[in-house]
């Protein structure tokens, strides 16, 4: 419960792109709230959906670009709260799976501030899904892990233990893992992953730029080089590739994402608040 007397934060999940995948609860946050913190993750199309009167802010991340630091992230959401009743923390995906939301949620409770957050539909399900892979098949993996191929110089925690990951789960469904991946080939390889184990790659999952590569572990990497595929990305490693139904892929959604940087932040009001 807020001890502020201020509003709800509400931390959202966007989806992987496809604006029909968005939820009921999220689309109706989304037009009813009074302030919007989003990410590029998000197509414009689901931004649409927010009042034109709404404060909206800007807050994502990029590799190669500029970003806004979490804490300064977590200092807006604390001032928006003081000012607006319905404040929504948009994020693509689930704010749960790889979206700091964890960090966010403890912030805003640990500041007296109100927080929910509204489960969104993950990249590393639906990517997959719209080639017609499905994560778990009852012939080929009975589980799988959600893994990111990304590491943060900031990060408190041990790098990923890739070779103990590769005799640990029938599959492996890896996020931001495009930059890293040939590492991760290489330490699946010699943590005793059969190098011919179907592996593949979606660019943009679920939407207009939607490209993907399928193949094998040991060729991965290079054959992800060679279409020349960018992020946001999703990879997955293991037997489930082979189960692949292409006939039941949804067609992507005629959306673009992410958004780019410069749009983004012309966009968004900016915000001078110093971390607390």
């Amino acid at each position: 419960m807020s001890t502020t007397g201020g509003g709800t934060v509400y931390l959202v999940g966007a989806g992987p792109g496809d604006p029909d995948l968005l939820t009921v609860k999220a689309q109706r946050l989304l037009q009813q709230c009074d302030a919007l913190v989003y990410d590029s993750l998000v197509p414009r199309e689901v931004l649409a959906l927010v009042p034109e009167s709404a404060e909206k802010h800007f807050v994502g991340k990029r590799r190669g670009h500029h970003s806004v630091p979490q804490p300064s992230t977590n200092a807006v959401l604390v001032e928006l709260a003081g000012r607006h009743r319905c404040v929504v923390r948009l994020k693509g995906g689930d704010p749960f799976l790889f979206g700091r939301g964890g960090e966010e949620a403890a912030h805003l409770e640990r500041h007296g501030v109100a927080v929910q957050v509204v489960p969104g539909v993950t990249a590393g399900i639906a990517a997959p899904a719209y080639l017609g892979i499905p994560v778990t098949h009852r012939r080929a993996g009975s589980s799988v892990t959600f893994v990111t191929g990304h590491e943060e110089i900031d990060k408190r925690r041990p790098s990923v233990d890739w070779r103990g990951l590769a005799r640990s789960s029938d599959g492996l469904v890896i996020y931001m893992g495009l930059h890293n991946l040939a590492h991760i080939c290489e330490e699946l390889i010699a943590g005793g992953l059969d190098p011919s184990t179907p592996a593949a790659a979606v660019q943009q999952g679920t939407v207009r730029g939607q490209r993907s590569v399928i193949g094998v572990l040991e060729e991965l990497a290079q054959a992800v080089q060679q279409a020349d595929l960018a992020s946001p990305a999703i990879v997955v490693i293991g037997e489930v590739v082979n189960q692949r139904v292409e006939t039941c892929a949804p067609e992507p959604a005629a959306v673009e994402m992410p958004i780019p940087i410069p749009i983004a932040i012309t966009q968004a009001e900016p915000l001078p608040v110093k971390p607390g």
